[in-house]
């Protein structure tokens, strides 16, 4: 694969990363890792208090970041819980961005099951949110058939039209450049406008990656890691997704239409060394290797 490190920095740019809020109280400052204004989702662990999340995300606020706490819908009791936990949200942490997902539990708690019907109370433009990112699947997902996500992607389009909110999509984390792309053009065939934030795991081992990769239920990919991992010694050594990002990248400079804008980062080996990582790709500082990856400099 030949592609210019110009291109590469491109596609790096304005790129966002995640923290858990246990992964969170082993940081002492964000401000020490991040550079300011670094967009950080705030995770919301099934079984946890939503508070947590708010907590982080107050955390990074304070840190100078910008925080884009997770709203989880199977997770909410209520509309007036939901009302609560964002007026909590916009006024300890000054969030004007969050991210609804269905969540990661089978049953919901409450009244809702997905995170359309969260995008439906009103709550969110009540509170004067009106950027909000919803979950895509170039993979596909476990838990909803293929029709499924089309016709929620679809309901999500008008829905941002009729209501004049800025949506965008950001997906599960992915290894394969060839289905993202297949994935993008499809969508964007069959109607899709909202700009995408594709998941990008951030460098670990083959071990970890493939531990998230069955969490997650990915498909293609995991038969990828499967290969990998056959390899003993890959085990042990740290991967860097750099033939992914090098042909999403591709995908990006080639076709001024696709939807594909920015990377988000899943820092499965640590926040400080995907940040790293991270910051030197947008940098452009990557050294080409024969095979067409890269590699750019670890934390001392």
């Amino acid at each position: 694969m030949s592609i210019s490190i110009d291109a590469i920095a491109k596609a790096g740019q304005n790129w966002s990363i995640e923290v858990t809020p246990p992964g969170a109280a082993k940081i002492e400052s964000f401000s020490d890792i991040l550079a300011e204004n670094t967009t950080v989702n705030v995770t919301f662990l099934p079984g946890t208090d939503p508070v947590d999340t708010v907590n982080v995300a107050k955390r990074l606020r304070d840190d100078g970041m910008n925080p884009v706490p997770h709203i989880a819908a199977r997770s909410i009791q209520s509309k007036a819980q939901l009302a609560e936990l964002v007026a909590d949200m916009t006024s300890r942490a000054k969030v004007d961005e969050v991210l609804v997902i269905g969540g990661g539990v089978t049953h919901p708690v409450g009244d809702f099951a997905s995170s359309m019907e969260i995008l439906e109370t009103g709550v969110l433009q009540s509170a004067g949110i009106s950027k909000i990112g919803v979950s895509g699947h170039p993979e596909g997902s476990p838990d909803i058939t293929d029709p499924q996500l089309a016709e929620a992607l679809a309901w999500k389009n008008e829905f941002a039209k009729r209501e004049g909110l800025d949506l965008y999509i950001e997906t599960q984390f992915c290894f394969d450049a060839a289905a993202v792309v297949a994935w993008e053009n499809a969508i964007r065939e069959a109607g899709n406008q909202l700009p995408i934030r594709i998941g990008i795991p951030g460098p670990a081992t083959i071990k970890t990656l493939f531990r998230f990769a069955q969490i997650s239920g990915i498909g293609p990919s995991m038969r990828f890691i499967a290969k990998q991992a056959r390899n003993v010694t890959k085990l042990l050594t740290v991967q860097s997704p750099h033939l992914l990002i090098a042909g999403l990248a591709e995908a990006m400079a080639s076709d001024e239409n696709s939807k594909l804008h920015h990377f988000h980062y899943y820092p499965f080996g640590g926040v400080a060394k995907t940040a790293v990582w991270a910051t030197e790709v947008a940098a452009g500082n990557i050294s080409l290797l024969p095979k067409g990856g890269f590699s750019v400099p670890t934390p001392k």
